[in-house]
């Protein structure tokens, strides 16, 4: 039997994966986290075979929780099923420890086969993380970095903020999302928008747009 946990604030995205897994009988969803910080205190106190965790939770980043899992139990097998692309956070995912990662437009097609790759200890990539590694790998030996990679250069929190901000966000909005203030919002825009060398959240808005990092 391979026992989940999910972390994901939908409930609709929860119901879904209760149903895609509940066709396969080996698989058992035992728990379900809404928010980072609830995640972390199941994973603290029980044991799973995979973890499926959500980008986009409450609070505490994703990738930021995934990483305080891996601090504590280094060989968690971590599946990240996330609305956004594989373009905008597969990376990112990767190199902070997650084993796979899929988008939610994939549930019903790969996810039962994902859960089973990474529960053996196996990796799951899909074609197109395949080449976004491969791609990052090859900037990463060349030891460049181009305009067109510039967002690499971001931490994982100034990424989350830049996504919020390319999507037309206030300072507040984004603010009460992530449970910051707007000075500590407004600082992170600031080093963001130095980083990427650019003068305006409307280019830095028309930057995304234009590296497809934004739907």
């Amino acid at each position: 039997m391979i026992r989940i946990l999910i972390a994901d604030d939908h409930t609709v995205i929860r119901q879904g994966l209760q149903k895609v897994c509940g066709e396969d009988e080996e698989l058992q969803i035992v728990d379900e986290a809404k928010t980072g910080s609830e995640a972390l205190q199941f994973v603290w106190n029980n044991s799973y075979d995979v973890v499926i965790l959500d980008i986009s939770l409450p609070g505490r980043h994703g990738i930021e929780v995934m990483k305080e899992m891996k601090k504590d139990k280094p060989d968690l097998p971590i599946l990240v099923l996330s609305v956004h692309s594989e373009k905008q956070y597969a990376v990112r995912s990767i190199r902070a420890g997650a084993s796979g990662y899929l988008t939610k437009d994939q549930i019903s097609g790969e996810l039962i086969n994902a859960i089973r790759k990474v529960a053996s200890g196996g990796k799951y990539i899909t074609e197109q993380v395949s080449e976004l590694l491969l791609s990052d790998l090859q900037n990463n030996d060349n030891g460049k970095m181009d305009q067109t990679q510039a967002h690499n250069k971001l931490t994982d929190r100034e990424y989350e903020v830049f996504h919020h901000l390319a999507k037309g966000k206030t300072v507040s909005e984004i603010g009460e999302e992530l449970m910051l203030s707007e000075k500590t919002i407004n600082t992170y825009r600031h080093r963001i928008l130095k980083k990427l060398d650019l003068d305006s959240t409307a280019l830095l808005t028309r930057y995304a747009y234009e590296q497809g990092l934004v739907l």
